[in-house]
């Protein structure tokens, strides 16, 4: 539970957004979300974990392309902040007020979820033609990049066509986001591979300040993109993944997807921490 008491000028899924005027204070909370709803229990370290993997990217991005963040430094708090410092030390980001573009960035690397759906269906991923015959969690033969429309909370994400993107926010805008968002996950995949990580899957979140295109938002984190452990993968099945799969797999068997999901066990609490904090280990080689 965020115990700030200021009240968030916008409210996520997970994080909570506090306008500064000339920036903004990004802090993420322990909340989880499945299947649209944000769900009664938090999952302990989780806002820490996303920050601070965030945080890495960001750093380890640095010649790829400009981001969002000001400082993630407890020191550089607002001093009306500063009572709540020992929750917010590892899960804020203080970032530039970017005019962001309407639209997420879906990368895909893997033919998984519900592009594999689709490609059962239609052979297609989001209308775009791929060979016959691929199995499930194939690699795919190109990098794909399949943007969606950015919902409102409770409401699903659109995909839709590289044209309809450039409809949206204009050809040359959505060009620099397309190859951005090829560019910075080829070199984040290459990175965590080398950590015995594969990235399936991520979606990014662009926008602009004073004319340049900047990342925003979270950054190849669990809750944003779909990491599989390169040790065990195998084409042709589910991969099991660094991220809420418990929870999911757990809320599938005990909800039947009517009222509100139920309260979430203990043990699938636990495990789902854990899982978040491995992720955070494996890919930045630090203790968390």
């Amino acid at each position: 539970m965020n115990p700030i008491t200021i009240k968030p000028d916008a409210q996520g899924k997970v994080r909570d957004l506090y306008d500064l005027g000339d920036k903004l204070l990004l802090v993420a909370t322990d909340r989880i979300s499945a299947f649209d709803y944000i769900l009664e229990d938090e999952i302990p370290c989780k806002g820490k974990v996303l920050t601070q993997i965030s945080c890495f990217w960001f750093e380890l991005l640095e010649g790829v392309v400009e981001n969002h963040l000001i400082s993630a430094n407890v020191a550089d708090l607002p001093e009306e902040f500063k009572p709540w410092s020992d929750y917010l030390d590892g899960r804020f980001m203080l970032v530039k007020k970017a005019n962001m573009y309407p639209v997420e960035c879906i990368v895909r690397g893997y033919l998984t979820g519900s592009g594999f759906k689709d490609y059962k269906n239609t052979g297609k991923v989001c209308g775009i033609e791929l060979p016959a015959g691929l199995e499930n969690s194939a690699k795919l033969p190109s990098t794909l990049f399949t943007p969606s429309t950015k919902a409102e909370i409770g409401d699903h994400d659109e995909n839709i066509s590289y044209d309809r993107c450039a409809e949206i926010i204009g050809e040359e805008a959505a060009s620099t986001i397309r190859d951005l968002s090829l560019k910075v996950y080829e070199t984040a995949a290459a990175h965590a591979l080398e950590r015995g990580i594969i990235i399936a899957d991520t979606k990014f979140e662009f926008g602009t300040v004073d004319g340049k295109v900047i990342l925003g938002d979270e950054v190849l984190t669990p809750d944003s993109s779909r990491f599989w452990d390169a040790s065990c993968y195998e084409v042709g099945k589910e991969q099991p993944s660094f991220d809420k799969q418990f929870v999911r797999n757990w809320l599938n068997e005990n909800w039947d997807r009517t009222g509100n999901p139920p309260r979430l066990p203990q043990e699938v609490i636990e495990k789902t921490t854990e899982k978040y904090i491995q992720a955070y280990e494996k890919i930045t080689g630090r203790k968390f």
